[in-house]
């Protein structure tokens, strides 16, 4: 447990076989759950999450790739239904640094619905953020950015793409609600739906990770125009329902009088 709350943590995975042993060893004996789910890797990443020693930790396989996306619905399914309070993502790479899960968590048992890591934000990098990460995926991570900001009203947060992240079960219930977009679109989805429904969403400062083992099956120019559809599309439905609300707000003051 983490200040008294049942945790658990989401592990998406797509052949990572050569990192998701020393992922799952890596996460803090505070967390009571840790689910595993493998997106039909062609890999052997299942079978090896499986053989990890962890209390509380499940394998779950997709029967066919359906995106990371679908992947954490699948996961927070799971931990929503096993009774987590905070839900965690940790990707199955390696890349996500766990002393800093301490302070994601945190931000949520101080009041936040919903904590993203900002790797923009952290202050004790050896060097910029713009040299530590690659080049298409920085300028890329800081357009969508941006338009996330644009679409979302939520101008306090940056770095949209970091999936590293903490929820409470309101927002878990958001996630759900909906169909998630499942593709690597996902958190610009999950960011305008909870403001939308008005969660509260903050930025906490994460170390960025890589390494020359390190890769990436984003294909930046591919998946850029995709997502910035879904942000006007997510855009024009906030804005419609901050008409409708404020239609209806009218309408009701309208009567009292």
């Amino acid at each position: 447990m983490f200040a008294k709350r049942p945790i658990a943590v989401i592990v998406p995975a797509f052949n990572e076989a050569d990192k998701i042993v020393n992922t799952l060893r890596s996460i803090p004996d505070f967390v009571q759950h840790i689910i595993v789910v493998d997106d039909a890797s062609q890999d052997c990443t299942a079978a090896l999450a499986a053989t990890v020693e962890r209390a509380g930790l499940e394998v779950i396989v997709h029967d066919h790739n359906r995106g990371v996306g679908a992947a954490l619905v699948t996961g927070y399914r799971r931990a929503f239904a096993i009774g987590a309070e905070i839900t965690a993502v940790m990707a199955g790479d390696s890349q996500m640094d766990p002393e800093d899960l301490p302070n994601l968590l945190s931000a949520v048992v101080a009041g936040a619905d919903y904590a993203k890591g900002n790797r923009f934000s952290y202050a004790n990098a050896s060097k910029p953020l713009w040299r530590e990460m690659p080049f298409s995926r920085f300028f890329g991570n800081v357009a969508l950015s941006l338009g996330t900001k644009l679409a979302s009203g939520l101008w306090h947060i940056f770095d949209s793409q970091c999936g590293y992240t903490a929820a409470n079960r309101r927002a878990v219930e958001v996630i759900l609600a909906e169909p998630m977009f499942p593709r690597y679109g996902y958190p610009n989805d999950v960011l305008v739906r909870l403001s939308i429904s008005s969660a509260c969403v903050v930025d906490v400062p994460v170390r960025p990770v890589y390494g020359p083992q390190w890769r990436s099956g984003i294909r930046p120019w591919r998946v850029v125009w995709p997502i910035f559809i879904l942000l006007l599309r997510g855009g024009l439905r906030r804005h419609w329902r901050r008409l409708l609300s404020t239609s209806n707000r009218s309408s009701a003051l309208i009567s009292d009088q």
